[in-house]
């Protein structure tokens, strides 16, 4: 087996990726865009930033960044970074940075583990040659088709303004252009290492979405899969997003686990199912978001939770350790986003209390419903009436889809459903009118409700897409209004833009992922052989020799290979044809073995035997298969018995290892047996001597 890392990702927008290869398949995991880099482009405020004047023939200014190019030579004085400093172009797309170096038409299975981990699906299907077979959970393909169909409906609104590109290379892309650009924004398209150019390709199209949609599988949690005969794919709950999923695979050589950013207790999602886990041979852990946490875990210790760390290492009993391990897995982890969304709705009531509106771009789907209750619930305990709106081009759709999914839901939200109530409050405050969805920021029926102040939740988190542009624009310059940012971008490159800007800015980060003082416990549980880890996580968790499992870290851009899990391979054989078998114990060595003639075959990663439809006695056929050198002296002996006398000839040739015995035989008939040390040759005239001497050899001969 071979893990290759691909990406690392860069937090909930940018899942990692990596390539497996396993069971002699290639399987890629997660197929995300990186959309944080739109931020290199320009959202082009009409009348808000200024575009490029052109000058004289004999030198051209690229913006204002004081990048002189003459005819002879070229100079280069970097300027601090302005709006003029972003590209004024339609924007591009970075997928994967090492993804467009592997041949697309070698992948064999695309697993999906959430909603953005599907972003880049289309660049790859609708390559030429694609065949992968692609699995997502049924929620998952369907807030990723939405998301992806979004996503081209804003884009379309840029494309409008710049019009189509009139090359596949644009300006921006040539050697020159990039010289001429910023030093940050270079290193965005290229990367430290100058090598991700290759990763920008033009938004595909809705054509491209269906397209893509119609080529992938869709499952429940814990329903198999089984791809070719060979692979049986599972996916179980992450408890991160509505649909989002670990994945389990087995094959004839073992099995191997995903572990993807994972939550155990939340709030609005199915809770991680990390018993679905338990005695996987292989785990990967590919949950980076416990990365940015500073702290280092030994095991038996933990500065956080020193007690209850201590009892799961330290602990004689190791069912009892088990047991306090799952309470620990289980205990509530949802405190600290409760706390940053009371905040936050606290800090939204006082702007809207001073005249001022609210902007949030937040995209975490399960996060914007429990913000808007929360919100919900400060606007009436502060006897306030404020228009709330939901401006996408899918909103609607997406609400509606949310009403029908109670299975995917974790129990707080499904106890609801049994006790009569909405699964989530979007429906009454619909029907109550206080929440408006409007698909645009032109549409009719957002203009005959509109009024300030207001809370608006509105795409795209970049700031360079969608609704919150114009939004942006309008509330900039009001230093009363508020704008709620998610920690996934650099917030000054992000509002680069639209400064000077005076609105309040919040920035937050919403935890997700696996808790660092987890991770241990975690294992504990499902007690695997062999884990990988990402290498950036050895330097803040050490696992001592005591540990059940082999760690081996992985790093990006790099193959590591893991040995073969099994040394053998099961094979389903059927009871009454296991019947049939006439075994014959070797002589050398305390194994019965069979002889048949029939078909294995793969079938649901397991080895299966079909016999042919043969009434032959399998033990009355002729061996068709001996090993090892006859002993001479004691084939002499059996020859004897049947009536065969021969006598002894040795051949010695220039080395000694390929010394030979001939036996010469003359009564009944003529006959030769040659016994050297790779093969017996027998050489008769006559067919019965032949036979007898056949018998001989079987009867001092292991054979089959």
């Amino acid at each position: 087996m071979k893990l290759t890392c691909l990406s690392k990702g860069g937090g909930f927008h940018f899942p990692p990726c990596h390539m497996l290869n396993f069971c002699g398949l290639r399987i890629l995991l997660d197929c995300p865009l990186d959309l944080s880099a739109l931020t290199v482009f320009s959202p082009v405020p009409a009348g808000f930033v200024s575009l490029p004047s052109k000058q004289s023939s004999s030198s051209q200014t690229f913006g204002s960044l004081g990048l002189e190019v003459g005819s002879d030579k070229r100079s280069k004085v970097e300027k601090p970074l302005d709006a003029n400093s972003l590209i004024f172009a339609e924007p591009w797309y970075k997928s994967v940075k090492n993804l467009h170096l592997w041949n697309w038409c070698s992948i064999d299975v695309i697993l999906i583990s959430r909603p953005m981990g599907m972003l880049g699906l289309p660049f790859l299907t609708r390559m030429k040659g694609f065949s992968a077979k692609i699995y997502v959970t049924e929620v998952s393909a369907r807030f990723g088709q939405l998301m992806m169909e979004d996503l081209v409906s804003m884009h379309a609104e840029l494309r409008q303004i710049y019009g189509p590109e009139e090359s596949n290379f644009p300006p921006w892309m040539r050697q020159e252009g990039l010289e001429m650009l910023p030093s940050k924004l270079r290193e965005i398209i290229l990367g430290k290492d100058g090598g991700e150019l290759g990763s920008w390709m033009p938004l595909y199209s809705a054509a491209d979405v269906k397209d893509c949609i119609l080529k992938v599988q869709t499952l429940k949690y814990g329903e198999e899969a089984c791809y070719n005969g060979i692979l049986i794919i599972k996916a179980s709950s992450s408890g991160v997003e509505f649909g989002s999923c670990n994945w389990i695979l087995s094959g004839p050589k073992g099995d191997v686990g995903y572990i993807s950013c994972s939550s155990f207790n939340s709030a609005h999602a199915m809770d991680f199912d990390f018993q679905s886990l338990c005695g996987t041979r292989t785990l990967i852990y590919s949950d980076f978001s416990s990365l940015s946490v500073t702290q280092d875990v030994e095991d038996g210790s933990d500065s956080s939770k020193p007690s209850v760390n201590e009892s799961l290492f330290l602990s004689d009993n190791n069912s009892s350790s088990v047991e306090q391990a799952e309470c620990f897995l289980n205990s509530d982890e949802n405190l600290e986003e409760k706390e940053k969304l009371v905040f936050i709705s606290s800090c939204a009531i006082e702007c809207v209390k001073s005249g001022g509106s609210v902007l949030i771009p937040v995209s975490q789907t399960g996060t914007l419903l429990q913000l808007l209750e929360q919100l919900i619930a400060s606007l009436e305990s502060s006897a306030m009436e404020v228009p709330i709106f939901i401006i996408s081009s899918v909103a609607e759709e997406l609400l509606a889809f949310l009403n029908i999914i109670p299975e995917w839901l974790c129990k707080r939200r499904q106890e609801r459903l049994y006790a009569g109530e909405p699964l989530f409050m979007h429906a009454n405050l619909i029907k109550e009118k206080r929440l408006h969805v409007v698909p645009a920021i032109y549409s009719h029926k957002l203009l005959m409700n509109w009024q300030e102040p207001c809370i608006v939740f509105s795409p795209h988190w970049s700031l360079r897409l969608g609704p919150v542009v114009h939004l942006l624009r309008r509330w900039c310059g009001d230093p009363e209004s508020l704008l709620i940012l998610e920690d996934v971008l650099n917030p000054e490159l992000a509002l680069l833009p639209f400064k000077p800007i005076v609105m309040k800015v919040v920035q937050c980060a919403f935890p997700s992922g696996i808790e660092l003082h987890k991770v241990q416990p975690l294992l504990k549980m499902l007690q695997p052989k062999i884990v990988l880890f990402p290498e950036d996580l050895r330097s803040q968790i050490s696992f001592s020799s005591a540990n059940s499992f082999t760690a081996s870290y992985y790093s990006e851009g790099e193959t590591l290979r893991v040995p073969c899990q099994k040394d053998n391979t099961e094979l389903k054989i059927a009871t009454d044809l296991a019947s049939q078998f006439h075994w014959k114990k070797l002589k050398k060595e305390d194994i019965n073995v069979s002889r048949l003639k029939g078909e294995l075959f793969l079938e649901n990663a397991k080895h299966h035997l079909l016999l042919q439809n043969e009434q032959d006695d399998s033990s009355k056929r002729r061996p068709l298969l001996h090993w090892g050198s006859p002993d001479v002296g004691r084939l002499l002996t059996a020859l004897s018995k049947l009536g065969i006398n021969a006598t002894l000839e040795r051949v010695t040739s220039n080395t000694e290892s390929q010394s030979s015995c001939i036996l010469h035989v003359q009564d009944p008939h003529k006959a030769l047996i040659e016994v050297g040390a790779t093969s017996t040759v027998i050489t008769a005239a006559n067919e019965n001597v032949a036979n007898l001497i056949f018998e001989a050899i079987d009867s001092i001969m292991d054979g089959i």
